[in-house]
């Protein structure tokens, strides 16, 4: 991973304006907007300034992602503490605000190294917590991890959460509230069988709607 030299102070309320400012352009124009003058701009700072900041406009991409990164494993953790189950993992996951940023960086992911490899790098942290977590419920509720393998539930929801991201991102949600449903039914079963000790099943369930 590559180790960003900041030229100015890393807590100063202008740098803060300049990554405001590169997330918002992505937001409305995509990542091939963002330039050192559109920045500066967006910001209502000078120019040079943008590079005071940040040596080249790599460093810039990522610092706005590690930053978003970061306080999103920040609300993670903060969420399990407050109340660590199936159902809040899935509400974290099924919390979209970010989905359109996420595909842009992963477009610009696709042209730069760089921010591929961190990208990767706080996947991989992400899904070492969740993973830290789902093993942590189980065993709360004595339920082996060799026989309904962390893994797996960690798999099965956020390949939903991500494909759901991305489609309301382009603006298709046909099909979720349906699929929010048949999740939220399988949670309720799944934590019925955890109070009981008993392993839950992946496999399909009756959905009872009121």
């Amino acid at each position: 991973m590559t180790a960003t030299r900041r030229l100015g102070a890393s807590d100063s309320d202008t740098r803060a304006r300049l990554l405001d400012a590169a997330e918002q352009l992505m937001l409305r124009e995509g990542y091939a907007a963002v330039s050192s003058r559109r920045v500066a701009a967006e910001a209502g700072i000078k120019p040079q300034l943008v590079h005071y900041y940040f040596r080249t406009m790599d460093d810039l991409f990522l610092e706005t992602y590690r930053r978003r990164a970061t306080a999103g494993i920040d609300r993670f953790t903060q969420a399990m503490e407050v109340h660590r189950s199936l159902r809040t993992l899935w509400r974290f996951g099924t919390h979209l605000g970010g989905a359109t940023l996420n595909i842009e960086f992963v477009a610009l992911a696709n042209h730069r190294k760089t921010i591929r490899d961190e990208i990767a790098h706080y996947a991989q942290r992400f899904r070492d917590l969740q993973l830290e977590v789902i093993a942590a419920i189980l065993d709360d509720h004595g339920v082996s991890a060799d026989t309904c393998p962390p893994i797996v539930i960690l798999v099965a929801m956020t390949g939903v959460t991500q494909v759901m991201a991305l489609e309301t991102a382009l603006g298709m949600t046909a099909g979720h509230p349906e699929m929010t449903a048949f999740v939220d039914a399988w949670i309720d079963g799944a934590e019925r069988d955890l109070a009981r000790g008993i392993p839950p099943t992946l496999g399909s369930r009756r959905i009872v709607r009121s």
